[in-house]
């Protein structure tokens, strides 16, 4: 053997090694595990042994001067293995090994044991192994040989065909052997004496498997939980399956004959809303779609739908008494609640849109203190066992408080103040006098009026006197508001001057917004009992007049308790000052001027 062939050989294995590692280390794990492993397995098959061997003794040398002879390489050869599998992955291999070149008759034989690791895929095996073992060579028909120690490191691949049967598709070893020539060549010759052998090693063959060990087939267990309920409860279906190969993704099929089945891996849920009463059966489908045999296992559960009991809310009533109160007082309320299905009830939250409720239960208490008058709801819950609810209302009425006692002075006091109106002639107040105008008749009506509001005021604090300003009709709107501003405020401080607090007095100006008409001037004349028929007449006659004067007023209004008395607004004829707008009272018309008799002339005095 030369040196070339020792590294062209190196070169071989290396690159057949380093692809055999590559396929076994990263293509491997993209395949799945094999499910049946045999317990051994033998080669047999061809191999080509390049094992070299440099400056080996010549045949007949003689120690002290030895020959060189180059060990050829051997293309043909055949080679076995038996291995016993301990796991799917580690076994014990024996390796035989026997390669010869008949033109140089050479022949090489190799007897190894070690471990081997192999990876089992469904369409692939690779495998490893380390084997240190015998070595004998034989050379120039065989009147030279020798036996070494070696070792073998390589691997290779399998395509598995059945069970039985796998075509080792190749097989790249390391072989490596150390001999001893001492009886051809002396120790001043070590590369002759002791030789190293180095090369690569290549088979291809048929594996035959012995008895494997059967697929555990894959199982599925179901379960429900749980496997009786009611029409519409929910149940969940588990399966748990078994013996699948774990590092593939498995699916699962459910179905189901009862209710709407849905599911995701080993969970799915029935809803069993629109299932009518009876059993049914839900099923799984478990598959491995890696694996080609054994890859399917199912399961199937009973379950039973029972029909719903009934369920009928409730009914409650509720009754108070009494129905109606005044404010402050209490009512007694009471519940009546039935279940149409004789479950348990119990009655709560009680409420009312006014005052306060307390209790509980059957019977509860309404305190109408602070409520306002009107209509109050009382509403209450009943509920039973199975959460189902009813409610029932009832309404009290809470009545507006009877008006304090009145004393007939009061009564009087207001009708008295009810019937004031204050008159003023034309223009008047004028702008320079603004504290002028009124006459005396309309000066006494207020005295009056202040004499009796003051009186008033001492049971009814809180009344007011409001002083609605008017002008008639002729003059500016501008002049007429400024007019009628002036005649209340002259009101106002004639009454304040009275001892009227001014906190009670209230103050309009309408200017000439709201004149009376002359048909409601005429039926204040009609309707006035102080004049006489004749006066009357003369009223009507002048009723243009007298609807200017009816508008130059200020209207007294009394304010008190929420109430509103309004003036009568009578013009008033009975004041001697007002009667001179036609002619004055009946009886003091003026008479017919008798002239005094003429004197005679005194008799000259002669």
């Amino acid at each position: 053997m030369i040196l070339n062939s020792r590294a062209r050989g190196c070169s071989l294995f290396l690159s057949s090694l380093s692809a055999l590692i590559l396929m076994c280390f990263i293509s491997a794990p993209g395949f799945a595990q094999s499910d049946s492993t045999p317990k051994a397995d033998a080669f047999i098959g061809y191999q080509y042994q390049q094992a070299d061997g440099d400056n080996v003794p010549s045949p007949g040398s003689t120690p002290d001067s030895p020959g060189s002879y180059a060990y050829p390489e051997m293309p043909k050869g055949i080679g076995g293995a038996l291995t016993f599998n301990f796991t799917p992955r580690w076994g014990l291999e024996t390796d035989f090994g026997y390669s010869r070149n008949t033109p140089q008759a050479a022949s090489e034989w190799t007897a190894s044991a070690g471990p081997r690791f192999m990876i089992r895929t469904d369409s692939f095996n690779f495998f490893l192994h380390a084997m240190p073992g015998f070595n004998r060579v034989s050379y120039d028909s065989g009147t030279v040989t020798s036996n070494g120690l070696g070792a073998i490191l390589g691997g290779g691949m399998d395509i598995p065909f059945s069970k039985m049967f796998s075509w080792r598709l190749f097989q790249a070893d390391y072989v490596w052997a150390r001999h001893n020539f001492a009886d051809l060549a002396g120790p001043q010759f070590p590369s002759l004496r002791r030789p190293t052998f180095e090369g690569a090693r290549l088979r291809t063959g048929i594996v035959i498997n012995f008895a494997a060990a059967e697929a555990v087939a894959p199982t599925a267990a179901c379960s429900l939980q749980p496997a009786e309920v009611m029409v519409g409860e929910p149940i969940t279906a588990t399966v748990t399956p078994s013996n699948f190969n774990p590092k593939h993704t498995v699916t699962y099929a459910w179905s189901g004959n009862g209710g709407q089945v849905t599911g995701k891996d080993t969970t799915a849920t029935i809803d069993t809303t629109n299932a009518a009463p009876g059993s049914y059966t839900v099923s799984v489908h478990v598959t491995d779609p890696r694996a080609k045999n054994n890859n399917v296992a199912s399961c199937s559960a009973n379950y039973t739908v029972k029909p719903l009991p009934p369920k009928n809310p409730p009914t409650m009533s509720l009754s108070a008494n009494p129905t109606s109160v005044t404010p402050g007082g209490t009512v007694t309320l009471t519940a009546n609640c039935t279940s149409p299905d004789g479950v348990p009830i119990s009655v709560a939250n009680w409420t009312a849109t006014g005052g306060s409720v307390s209790g509980s239960g059957n019977s509860a208490t309404l305190s109408t203190a602070g409520a306002a008058p009107g209509t109050v709801t009382i509403t209450a819950t009943c509920t039973d066992s199975r959460g189902l609810n009813g409610q029932g209302s009832v309404q009290v009425m809470v009545e507006n408080p009877p008006p304090p006692a009145r004393s007939p002075e009061i009564e009087v006091l207001e009708a008295r103040l009810a019937l004031h109106s204050i008159y003023y002639p034309t223009a008047k107040p004028s702008s320079d006098r603004p504290g002028a105008g009124l006459v005396p008749s309309q000066q006494r009506t207020l005295q009056a009026l202040s004499t009796d509001f003051k009186t008033y005021l001492q049971s009814q604090p809180d009344a007011h006197l409001v002083l609605e300003g008017h002008a008639d009709i002729r003059g500016t709107d501008a002049f007429n508001q400024l007019l009628t501003e002036r005649r209340v405020n002259s009101v106002k401080a004639y009454l304040v001057a009275q001892g009227i607090p001014e906190a009670n007095i209230e103050t309009i100006a309408y200017g000439k917004q709201r004149n009376l008409s002359t048909d409601e001037v005429r039926a204040s004349i009609e309707g006035d009992t102080n004049l006489t028929t004749e006066e009357r007449r003369r009223a009507l006659a002048r009723i243009v007049v007298i609807k200017l004067a009816s508008n130059r007023r200020v209207d007294v209004t009394l304010k008190s308790a929420g109430q509103t008395e309004k003036s009568v607004r009578q013009f008033p004829f009975n004041a001697a000052d007002a009667m001179s707008l036609i002619g004055g009272r009946e009886g003091e018309m003026k008479k017919p001027v008798k002239r005094a008799p003429s004197k005679k002339p005194a008799p000259k005095k002669q």
